[in-house]
């Protein structure tokens, strides 16, 4: 149903976004969907992984 598309394809799209590294506390990036991590995320600043489906960082 294309009226409804739009709302079921937002829920489907990976969302980048910042947070705070849970080690050095510099922003990282990372693809999140409905809460988790998408892909493997690395921090530029000190090399912390995060893996993919893991939640994302409190702030």
């Amino acid at each position: 149903m294309a009226v409804m598309d739009g709302c079921e394809a937002k829920k489907r799209t990976p969302e980048l976004r910042e947070f705070s590294c849970p080690e050095c506390g510099e922003l990282m990036e990372a693809f999140v969907k409905e809460g988790k991590i998408v892909e493997e995320a690395k921090c530029d600043a000190c090399g912390y992984k995060m893996e993919a489906d893991s939640p994302v960082p409190e702030k």
